[in-house]
């Protein structure tokens, strides 16, 4: 069952003018936040896809402020706050990435996304590639930004190393998001740790029929080039792009990604026309 509820937040943002709409989805009693934000601030979207935004574990849609910001002076845009993090009540078991997946497009279903592009960073990355494999009628294209988790290096102890780097070369804002982030969602964080660990992404893109576009920061530690290079060589139709920066490399380079993205989602409704 699937409810929704709106409201326009008590401190909006605002990207040249556009202004951000919550909506809290309930979706099988678990409530998701959805941030919408796009051009003139409209809130449907028949002519082109919703870019869909989906975090990594233990962060929020804050870790894709900047970067929707930029997107939505173009397209629509929705970023989700996952059951149990960016401040949601923790659901009290642990959510399997397949229904994590399904989670989201039922909770963007709800306030009227019927095509969308998604994007998932970290974790993130997971989810929106499980949701593409369940529902590909739905989706158009997947974007993995520092997809996790590397098929050679599948330990707690090597991403928790792989983690505190990135802490190091991440700007100071990304830090403090980071931080307190990971203390608002701590009791979800520790349940998905092993689904996340366990998760078999390379096969898992292998099996997508939509296009994979896979981007990684040059400095990014833990999500590692050659892993994202097997990730876009796995893919049916798959490319990768690095840009300068770490982990969440969507906020060091938010012009810039947003332009990839903008550029990626052009490139797919060319094909599709051919």
């Amino acid at each position: 069952m699937t409810k929704l509820s709106s409201t326009w937040g008590g401190a909006p943002a605002y990207a040249r003018g556009v202004r951000a709409l919550v909506e809290t989805v309930s979706v099988d009693g678990m409530p998701v936040r959805l941030r919408t934000m796009a051009p003139a601030g409209r809130r449907r979207d028949a002519l082109a896809p919703t870019i869909v935004l989906v975090h990594g574990i233990g962060m929020s849609h804050r870790s894709f402020a900047r970067s929707q910001r930029v997107l939505a002076r173009k397209h629509r845009t929705v970023a989700v706050d996952l059951p149990g993090f960016g401040g949601l009540p923790a659901v009290g078991r642990r959510l399997e990435v397949p229904e994590l997946g399904d989670v989201v497009m039922r909770a963007i279903r709800a306030v009227g996304v019927r095509e969308s592009v998604l994007v998932g960073q970290s974790m993130g990355s997971q989810v929106v590639v499980a949701a593409a494999l369940h529902h590909p009628d739905e989706v158009l294209a997947v974007v993995l930004v520092g997809p996790v988790v590397d098929d050679r290096h599948r330990s707690l102890l090597w991403l928790a190393g792989a983690l505190g780097r990135d802490g190091l070369v991440e700007d100071a804002r990304m830090n403090v998001v980071l931080l307190t982030d990971y203390f608002r969602s701590l009791r979800q964080y520790v349940r998905e740790l092993r689904p996340m660990l366990r998760w078999p992404m390379a096969d898992a893109v292998g099996s997508l029929r939509v296009p994979v576009l896979v981007v990684r920061g040059t400095r990014d530690p833990i999500a590692r080039s050659a892993w994202a290079g097997r990730l876009a060589r796995a893919a049916r139709d798959g490319a990768m792009v690095e840009l300068y920066g770490a982990h969440h490399v969507q906020e060091h380079q938010p012009g810039a990604f947003a332009e990839l993205v903008d550029e990626f989602r052009r490139a797919q409704s060319l094909q599709a026309t051919r």
